[in-house]
């Protein structure tokens, strides 16, 4: 199963990234204790913003009802068409699977044994599923003589860094097995940084750090469904033209952004991909890619409109993936490129290029070329 083995990989110690953060450390039988042990008034339960999180989580976050999902008419179809075993009396099956609850309720996936009794396998994607099992530094880490560098040594996820939070990430936004999307799943699209924005925050990044959050998560997508396919080339027609997506515009930005290092539009093998995606996700994470970085590259996508002309061998689906994932960059970067303090207000323009996604079938390229080439000009009427 794929997602069980994204989550392995996920364990492991991501050595090696190119910055000046802490070394994250893997605590082989780490206890898991519960988002109860964040919940008091004195820690994460409380008021102000430094002690609001969980309630943040509880109240606003989509995670919270991941479990329920489980239970919904919606999901006991998708386990009746990928052939979970139904039974006379009990829950849905998709409770209970362990295909649906890896990413819906991860604390099923985690041995008793790592449990405390607080820890309900019920509770959704709760606060050590991203921060990791906390049972090494919950008493600790509100300690005014822990260092951020103490608490990832003693089994925090090092989730400052950009490439570590990404592959936090990943395992449950991008890939999903063909036959639970047949069976009705939606598909998924993973960009780090649309998807932060989104999420009703309980943390603070830096200024201008968006267009690094957004490289990062579209070249570790990149690197995990280049995994995939390498695993099983065949498996997936649909996975093969979001990697083709991917590799288009990951070429065009490391084409203008030749420090990032190099990924080849030219037919290589999935597993050469994967490496060359890994490394521009480090690259990506450890450099300073502001609103400069942002305009530079924001220039270069939105005048591809060229590049959306069907051909035998650019097929129809080929180029509604690549629309896709370009509507998706130009958002975030046009987003990077403003002052901070137009950054929410709606952005003329984009609304006609997510329009024409509604369906691979309903996509036309030719009117989505001229969409694009019109906000190319408000791009540059605008100026920088």
């Amino acid at each position: 199963m794929i997602r069980v083995a994204l989550r392995v990989l996920l364990a492991v110690p991501l050595a090696g990234v190119a910055r000046a953060q802490p070394q994250q450390v893997q605590l082989q039988g780490a206890q898991f204790v519960g988002s109860a042990g964040c919940k008091s008034s004195s820690c994460h339960g409380g008021a102000g913003e430094k002690r609001s999180q969980f309630i943040t989580w509880t109240r606003h976050d989509v995670h919270t009802r991941g479990y329920a999902t489980l239970t919904n008419a919606r999901s006991e179809r998708i386990a009746t068409g990928i052939g979970l075993p139904q039974t006379q009396e009990g829950p849905n099956p998709a409770t209970t699977s362990t295909r649906c609850t890896v990413c819906h309720s991860p604390f099923h996936s985690v041995p008793q044994a790592q449990r405390a009794s607080a820890a309900d396998p019920t509770e959704s994607v709760s606060c050590e599923s991203c921060h990791g099992a906390a049972g090494g530094w919950l008493r600790g880490h509100t300690r005014p003589d822990w260092t951020y560098a103490t608490r990832v040594g003693a089994g925090m996820r090092d989730l400052q860094s950009f490439y570590v939070r990404a592959n936090t990430c990943v395992a449950c936004h991008q890939n999903l097995d063909a036959d639970i999307v047949a069976a009705g799943h939606p598909e998924l699209t993973f960009e780090l940084d649309g998807q932060s924005a989104a999420q009703p925050k309980h943390w603070k990044d830096p200024d201008d750090t968006g267009p690094r959050a957004w490289l990062t998560g579209q070249a570790v997508a990149l690197r995990e469904l280049s995994w995939r396919l390498a695993l099983n080339p065949t498996a997936d027609p649909q996975a093969l033209a979001q990697w083709s997506a991917l590799v288009w515009l990951l070429s065009h930005v490391t084409s203008a952004e030749t420090s990032l290092g190099t990924i080849s539009p030219d037919e290589q093998p999935f597993a050469q991909v994967q490496q060359q995606a890994d490394a521009l996700a480090r690259r990506a994470a450890g450099q300073n890619l502001g609103r400069e970085f942002a305009a530079r590259v924001l220039q270069r996508l939105v005048s591809l409109d060229r590049e959306f002309t069907l051909t035998s061998n650019t097929p129809r689906e080929v180029l509604f993936r690549r629309a896709q994932r370009l509507v998706l960059a130009i958002e975030r970067l046009t987003v990077a490129n403003l002052p901070p303090a137009q950054r929410d207000q709606p952005q003329s323009g984009l609304g006609s290029l997510r329009d024409d996604l509604r369906s691979p079938a309903a996509f036309d390229p030719m009117r989505f070329a001229e969409l694009l080439a019109e906000f190319r000009m408000s791009v540059s009427a605008s100026g920088p």
